[in-house]
């Protein structure tokens, strides 16, 4: 990944989906289920709490996304595990 690509805009979707959109225009779905597994500790909030995950924001400067201080992906995971639009 070109380290210069930052997150640009996310959008929550259905079934714990995300639209990412990243500076150089590339949109991805990524799917945070599969976080429920891996970090479970860490994203075990939003699964009991959906309407949480339609809070998720861009962090300053597009370096992740995050629900809290707590919860935040980064701009690589979305990238490299994200499916193109």
């Amino acid at each position: 990944m070109n380290l210069s690509i930052k997150i640009k805009n996310v959008e929550p979707l259905e079934n714990f989906m995300l639209s990412v959109t990243f500076t150089n225009g590339v949109e991805k779905i990524y799917d945070v289920k599969n976080l429920f597994e891996k970090l479970p500790q860490m994203f075990k909030p939003i699964q009991d709490n959906p309407s949480l995950f339609k809070n998720v924001c861009v962090d300053s400067g597009g370096i992740g996304i995050s629900w809290n201080e707590n919860i935040d992906i980064s701009e690589y995971e979305l990238w490299e595990n994200g499916i193109l639009k």
